[in-house]
């Protein structure tokens, strides 16, 4: 803790990025709620432990709407009426309730099970592609991580294909940024895009979710604006591939890291399902919320957490609380792990979850069942860590066969 009483994240553990567990554990063990010095210099309240944080998800008081209340530049590089931001994660109800009411239909349960069928085609086209891979090495998150959610969510919003690199620059650049002047132009160029396609979608509609939003029309009349469909599309798009690459990755370490447990899920893909909620709350691909603003002062857990406070709560730390998981350091893929919160919790739990789910299970199963010599290319420590507390995932992850 430095004088003025903040706790410094990068003394607690100095390899906080890749490693940011111990530090949690530690503010853990002494109280739900820190003010805190982030390894980019930031300061911000932040909340550890599991009931601390379900609570904390659930406070009116910690608004997401930035634009009516706060400074969007206190936590982007962007502005406050970026048309990118227009979307239900940046709102509080009633508007977050009217924006989620207008796209949930696209992701009921038996639509997203239909999409299991291209799921897989897609998983084994990239699989095939990268087994002819010279020296039976590749880097799993480019040629199967990223590829596979990134193609589904592109191919359910109709984005063409040759746009779909660019759209991997963009999300980088915003979500784990580490170059103030490519997120600006990321802040700028994705609104810009997106705009295009959904005047072209206007004048000739296609069968993909970009088109039914468009002119998808409620029984009260409501229907999204301009801006709230340019920022639907960068939530479903940012959204929609990157926790799941991440979940794909660090699974996949996960189980190289416990070569028993990598056996028995072998042995028995009975046991997948489950499986994967371990890897989301082990080791999941988020590891904290989206900015809160304190829109007042906000006793947390006996902290006063003073009113134009940013608040961030470490789902990371939560689902790894003993008082919530026995043994929570140990990964087991026959543990129940559900009750975790690595999709969030609340009003603002990840609508795309099912869809993660699905591409998780489906991922997993085929690269294991295709790759039976798989092992990992690389030691951890010779690993890229993608920046900022965020995503928690690896930039790239070498394997061979």
């Amino acid at each position: 803790m430095t004088a003025d009483g903040i706790v410094e994240l990068t003394a607690l553990s100095p390899d906080f990025v890749r490693d940011p567990y111990p530090a949690y554990a530690a503010l853990r063990a002494e109280a739900p709620v820190h003010h805190v010095r982030t390894p980019d210099g930031k300061e911000l309240w932040l909340v550890v432990g599991y009931e601390a944080s379900r609570k904390a998800f659930t406070d009116p008081r910690l608004s997401r709407d930035w634009h009516s209340h706060g400074r969007v530049e206190t936590i982007l590089n962007t502005e406050n009426g970026q048309p990118a931001l227009a979307h239900m994660l940046m709102k509080d109800p009633p508007d977050h309730t009217r924006l989620r009411r207008l796209v949930a239909g696209s992701f009921t349960p038996r639509r997203i099970a239909a999409l299991a069928p291209r799921v897989e085609q897609i998983a084994d086209e990239l699989l095939d592609a990268m087994l002819e891979k010279a020296g039976r090495r590749a880097d799993l998150i480019a040629s199967f991580a990223f590829p596979l959610p990134m193609t589904v969510i592109c191919e359910l919003l109709g984005v063409p294909e040759l746009d779909r690199h660019a759209f991997r620059g963009w999300s980088n650049a915003v979500v784990s940024p580490d170059d103030a002047e490519a997120e600006r132009d990321a802040w700028e160029e994705m609104p810009r895009y997106l705009t295009g396609l959904i005047e072209a979608k206007r004048k000739s509609p296609g069968e993909d979710l970009l088109s039914e939003m468009i002119h998808e029309v409620d029984e009260g009349g409501d229907r999204l604006t301009g801006d709230e469909l340019v920022g639907m599309c960068v939530l479903l798009l940012i959204a929609g591939h990157e926790t799941t690459v991440n979940l794909i990755g660090n699974g996949v370490r996960a189980l190289f890291a416990h070569p028993d447990q990598l056996a028995r899920l072998r042995a028995d893909f009975g046991l997948l399902e489950g499986a994967v909620e371990e890897m989301l709350r082990y080791d999941g691909p988020v590891e904290t919320c989206t900015h809160r603003l304190a829109l007042e002062d906000v006793e947390l857990d006996g902290v006063t957490v003073p009113a134009g406070s940013t608040v961030l709560i470490a789902m990371a730390d939560a689902d790894r609380d003993p008082q919530r998981f026995a043994q929570p350091g140990s990964f087991d893929v026959g543990r129940d792990a559900r009750g975790h919160i690595a999709f969030g919790h609340g009003l603002h739990y990840c609508l795309g979850a099912p869809l993660a789910r699905l591409e998780g299970r489906i991922a997993i199963r085929r690269l294991l069942e295709r790759c039976p010599q798989l092992a990992p290319d690389a030691d951890e420590s010779a690993l890229t860590w993608v920046p900022g507390m965020l995503m928690r995932g690896v930039r790239e992850l070498p394997v061979r066969w």
